[in-house]
């Protein structure tokens, strides 16, 4: 991962005139995410915090990079950009300084640019991308000691989201789609439309660049974004991207109140290292799982999978693994997306009831 820091450039002084109304309600969202205000006498700060947002160039992040350049302008927080190059298409470093020299001349600094290699690992490219992505945007935070990543998702990719996870039936935390504070990442724009984006960066002068794989109907999402939203907007009338939205919402308070049930559940039960006291494999007690409600028990089994450094299963992965607790049929492997493997201990193997393992689910990283 390649890391080149892009210095600031002087912003053009722009003559001022009546604020365009989109651009003022994206500063409200961001300074209420924020707790900044947008009117008023600016109040400039010691050592104000940093706050760096990804972006990729696009109209979604090139907008918010601008309106967050504002904030930085009134002298409360510091603001810079992380610009990752994914390496996917030809040209692409090219492009990834091309923006880079855009956020500088808003008057965003550090401008970072950061080159990736992806790692499928038995995953597509998008899931590679996204990955490779939040590494580096962790990465730079860390390094920088920025307090929070911002990023330019919109309702727009939060209605697709919703969809993909409805195809995919991957559960309570798919449906809920992506969440406006989690971590050290905000998305202050879930509530704006993606035209919303395109006119914030026509009014402030802004040429973003339009990523070509967002046209190609090879990846499922455009395929959601191009076809089918417009389809069941058609069919069941205006607002589906705000219905669908608003359903994550809901959605995504009782995900938030399961998984902290699942987490705290997981830290009683997991007994992290192997027979030869390695620290690939977790074991997971089968009576206590069983015992668990499906909903905890299914979370709980995902969380030792992501901390073996897998990705989250799918539900059928995780119900094979679910299975296994039956004690009827196979003792496993089942294996879990990411080189993750569950097993449990054969009562025809010569193991003493005793034994670590013994009465126990265990998942393994496998090589």
């Amino acid at each position: 991962m390649e890391t080149i820091s892009f210095p600031a450039a002087a912003r053009p002084s722009r003559p001022r005139g009546r604020l365009d109304p989109t651009v003022g309600k994206a500063r409200a969202m961001v300074g209420a995410l924020l707790g900044l205000k947008t009117t008023g006498k600016n109040r400039p700060v010691d050592k104000p915090p940093l706050l760096l947002v990804g972006c990729s160039g696009g109209p979604d992040s090139l907008a918010l990079a601008a309106v967050c350049a504002f904030f930085a302008q009134r002298g409360e927080v510091r603001v810079g950009a992380v610009v990752v190059d994914h390496q996917m298409q030809e040209g692409s470093a090219a492009v990834a300084r091309n923006t880079a020299a855009v956020l500088a001349g808003l008057g965003l600094d550090p401008v970072v640019v950061r080159t990736v290699d992806l790692e499928h690992d038995g995953v597509g490219p998008e899931a590679a991308a996204r990955a490779a992505r939040f590494a580096a945007l962790e990465a730079t935070a860390l390094e920088l000691g920025a307090d929070h990543v911002l990023l330019g998702h919109t309702m727009d990719d939060q209605a697709e989201s919703v969809l993909l996870g409805l195809a995919r039936g991957s559960g309570t935390r798919s449906l809920a789609g992506m969440r406006e504070r989690r971590g050290m990442y905000l998305r202050p724009f879930l509530g704006l439309r993606r035209d919303e984006t395109l006119a914030i960066c026509d009014a402030l002068d802004l040429d973003p660049w339009h990523d070509p794989a967002n046209q190609d109907p090879a990846y499922l999402r455009v395929r959601v974004r191009s076809s089918v939203i417009p389809h069941l907007a058609a069919e069941l009338g205006p607002g589906v991207a705000e219905s669908l939205a608003r359903s994550a919402a809901i959605l995504g308070h009782d995900a938030d109140f399961l998984d902290e049930l699942a987490a705290a559940e997981y830290e009683k039960l997991a007994q992290r290292g192997g027979e030869n006291g390695g620290t690939d494999a977790i074991s997971l007690p089968e009576d206590a799982l069983r015992a668990l409600a499906p909903a905890l028990r299914m979370r709980v089994l995902a969380l030792a999978a992501v901390e073996l450094g897998g990705v989250q299963p799918s539900l059928e992965r995780l119900a094979a693994a679910e299975s296994l607790l039956a004690r009827q049929g196979s003792a496993g492997p089942v294996q879990l997306a990411g080189k993750v493997s569950a097993w449990r201990i054969s009562r025809k193997e010569s193991v003493p009831h005793e034994g670590r393992a013994y009465g126990k689910l265990v998942l393994k990283r496998t090589t």
